[in-house]
């Protein structure tokens, strides 16, 4: 009787699974997020040192001559500082 009960959680994981890729092929090919997920956009911004593309909320700026400048690392602003 136990292993019956397993065998039938064990079914409804892997049927879950499956549907939820199916589900997702489903909306990549809409081009759409799947059902019950919201897709929201990251706006990404590129390194000017190394051409990393980063989140600009996660980004290091510093502003010079009226523009922001986006780094991906500290070593990346201290460079881009020294060539100014």
């Amino acid at each position: 009787m136990l292993r019956f009960l397993l065998l039938a959680v064990l079914l409804m994981v892997v049927a879950r699974l499956f549907w939820r890729f199916v589900d997702g092929l489903i909306a990549g090919a809409r081009g759409s997020a799947p059902q019950g997920r919201s897709a929201t956009a990251v706006k990404l911004v590129r390194d000017p040192v190394c051409g990393t593309y980063v989140p600009a909320r996660a980004a290091l700026s510093v502003t010079a001559g009226g523009t922001t400048h986006y780094f991906c690392s500290e070593e990346c602003r201290r460079e881009f500082s020294s060539r100014q």
